[in-house]
């Protein structure tokens, strides 16, 4: 897809922190034309976890045709959406799980992603952000 920009999930074990990191990465990315993003966190009942079906839905919500990204925080998140990519009929064509830290990958993604970069230089800058320094 012509102008297609890859999609991003957060994938979380709290809905709270899922949303707020998206949040947090669209306003520093700033305004105009921002890739897609979505949160997926918690379980569908609301509790603390990972749910496959969330995760699934948000990559169906963000994936225009260029790649789908997917940062999560913990262990579980990992397990769930690696799972999700061995089935291979659940996830998007084209969706990569990123190991990137969760909060400073998502910004450095969503930035790259809506300054139209492929999903390659997106999850090099996402993994990149293991680099920044803050002392």
């Amino acid at each position: 897809m012509s102008g297609a920009k890859v999609g991003i999930v957060l994938v979380s074990h709290s809905a709270a922190v899922a949303a707020a990191v998206a949040e947090l990465a669209r306003g520093l990315a700033g305004g105009g034309d921002l890739a897609p993003v979505a949160a997926a966190g918690g379980t569908p009942d609301g509790g603390l976890g990972t749910s496959s079906e969330l995760i699934a839905a948000a990559a169906r919500g963000v994936d225009a045709g260029a790649g789908v990204a997917v940062l999560v925080d913990l262990g579980s998140a990992v397990l769930t959406v690696k799972a999700l990519l061995a089935e291979g009929d659940e996830l998007p064509e084209g969706t990569r799980l990123v190991d990137a830290p969760f909060v400073e990958g998502a910004v450095a993604a969503l930035v790259t992603a809506s300054a139209g970069g492929g999903l390659d230089a997106v999850t090099a800058a996402a993994s990149e952000a293991y680099a920044y320094r803050k002392v």
